[in-house]
C-alpha cells in the first residue's frame, strides 16, 4: 500500500525490462522500485515471466538493491511456478507441462529464448530451497536458514497451488523485507495472504484456504462468460511470436467460416511503412475494401520477420496498434482480443485507455474486462500472454464473445 492510498491498493509499474540487456534491466528495475518506495509502498512483488524468459536475474538484483534502501536485510524469494498453467519447479528445474523448459518451444522463443532449465543457472548465486510440511513460521524459518551464508536470493520448488499458498504464508511472516518474485501463480497466493492479513497465523488447512480462494475467484467472475456480448466485429490482434499464440490464431482462422473472417498479415516492411494516417487508410482499403462492412472476426497478425530483423518490439507493437485503430475506425468493434503483452499495451495506449475494469477470466490465465477510459471506453477486452492456453483457447474465447 502506498501513502495516500486505501488498504488493499496495488500500484503496478511496467519496466519493459524483459528483453533489455542485463545492465539496463537492472537499472530500470532499481529505478522503478526506488520510485515506489518514494510513494510509500510497503510491500513489493516483482512480477516475472513464468518461464523465466529475459533478464530475470538482473531484474531481481535491481529490485533487491533498491529495496535495501529501506530494508537493509532485504531478500528475494523466487518461484515462477504457475501450476494451473503447467509451470512448476521441481528439484531446482523449471518444468512446463512436465518437460524441462529449455526443451519446449520457450527454448526457441524468437526474442528471449530460455537456454537452460536449471534455476541455479537462470539465477546465478541463488540458493535452492524446498519447503517441507509445517506451519507458516516453520517455512519462514526455513527461508531464513537458507540466508545464513549471506545469500540474498532464494529459489523455491513448487508443484501445486498448495505449495504456493504455503510459500506465501512463510513470506508473509518474514514481513516487508522479503520480496516475492514470481508469475501469476505466486501473485495470486500473495494477494490472498496480504489481503487477509492474518492468513500466516491461521491454523486452517491448505485445502480450506484453497477453497476460500476459489470462492473469492468465483465472486470475481473467474470462469464466467463475459457479461457483454459483442454485436460488432471481434478484432483479434496477435502481437506475440510465441508458437502457442500462433497456433491458437491458426486454429481460430480454421474455425471461422470464410464469409465471417478477414485475416490481415502485413509484412514487416509494410507495417513499419504505415507511419501516416493516409498510408494506413490506403493499405487497409487495398486489403479490406471500404464498400463492404467488416466481417464478424478480423485477425491482425504481427509479422514473423521480427525473428530475423533487428526492429524493436516496441516499434512493431506501436505500428500494429496504429493499424488496429484504423481497423476499428472502419466499423463497429464489439470486442478486442489481444494476444501478447507488448501488443496489448500498445493497442490500449493507442486508444487512450487508462484503465480496464477486470470482470474475471474466460479461461485460466485469460482475463476479460471493459475499457474504462479513452476512445474505446465501454469496449470488452480479452488479453492473453503469448505462451498460455491450449490450441483451441482463442476459438473458445471468440465463441464465448459471440454467444
Amino acid at each position: 500500500m502506498a501513502a495516500g492510498q486505501g488498504p488493499g491498493t496495488a500500484i503496478a509499474v511496467v519496466t519493459d525490462a524483459r528483453a533489455m540487456e542485463l545492465e539496463p534491466a537492472r537499472n530500470a528495475t532499481r529505478e522503478a522500485v526506488t520510485t515506489l518506495l518514494a510513494a510509500g509502498v510497503d510491500h513489493l512483488y516483482l512480477k516475472i515471466d513464468s518461464t523465466m524468459r529475459g533478464s530475470v536475474a538482473d531484474q531481481v538484483a535491481g529490485a533487491v538493491t533498491a529495496w535495501s534502501q529501506v530494508h537493509p536485510d532485504a531478500l528475494a524469494v523466487i518461484c515462477p511456478a504457475y501450476p494451473a498453467m503447467g509451470r512448476t519447479v521441481q528439484d531446482g528445474v523449471l518444468l512446463v507441462n512436465g518437460e524441462p523448459v529449455a526443451t519446449t518451444v520457450i527454448g526457441r522463443d524468437p526474442v528471449t529464448p530460455v537456454r537452460t532449465s536449471q534455476m541455479a543457472e537462470l539465477v546465478p548465486g541463488s540458493v535452492p530451497v524446498a519447503l517441507g510440511p509445517g506451519t507458516a513460521h516453520d517455512h519462514a524459518e526455513t527461508l531464513l536458514r537458507a540466508t545464513q551464508g549471506g545469500a540474498r536470493v532464494l529459489v523455491i520448488d513448487a508443484g501445486s497451488e498448495a505449495d504456493l499458498t504455503a510459500l506465501a504464508r512463510g513470506i508473509d511472516v518474514l514481513g516487508a523485507r522479503a520480496v516475492p518474485v514470481g508469475a501469476a501463480g505466486l501473485a495470486i497466493a500473495m494477494a490472498r495472504v496480504w489481503r487477509a492479513g492474518t492468513l500466516s497465523d491461521s491454523t486452517g488447512s491448505d485445502t480450506e484456504q484453497d477453497d476460500a480462494g476459489r470462492a473469492d475467484a468465483n465472486r470475481a467472475g473467474v470462469g464466467r462468460d463475459p457479461a457483454d456480448r459483442t454485436k460488432g466485429t471481434t478484432l483479434v490482434v496477435v502481437s506475440s511470436l510465441h508458437e502457442v499464440s500462433r497456433s491458437q490464431a491458426e486454429a481460430l482462422v480454421q474455425s471461422v467460416p470464410a464469409v465471417d473472417l478477414l485475416v490481415l498479415a502485413p509484412s514487416l516492411d509494410e507495417l513499419l511503412g504505415l507511419t501516416e494516417p493516409d498510408a494506413l487508410r490506403i493499405w487497409l482499403a487495398d486489403h479490406a475494401p471500404t464498400g463492404s462492412p467488416l466481417p464478424r472476426v478480423v485477425v491482425l497478425l504481427s509479422p514473423t520477420e521480427r525473428q530475423q530483423r533487428a526492429s524493436g518490439s516496441k516499434q512493431v507493437a506501436g505500428a500494429l496498434a496504429a493499424l488496429a485503430e484504423a481497423i476499428m475506425e472502419r466499423g463497429r468493434t464489439g470486442a478486442l482480443v489481444l494476444l501478447g503483452g507488448d501488443g496489448a499495451r500498445a493497442v490500449l495506449h493507442r486508444l487512450g485507455a487508462e484503465s480496464v475494469q477486470v470482470h474475471g477470466a474466460v479461461q485460466e490465465g485469460i482475463p476479460h474486462g471493459v475499457i474504462e477510459s479513452g476512445r474505446a471506453a465501454g469496449l470488452t477486452v480479452v488479453t492473453k500472454a503469448g505462451g498460455f492456453g491450449e490450441r483451441d483457447s482463442i476459438v473458445d474465447v471468440v465463441a464465448t464473445l459471440h454467444v
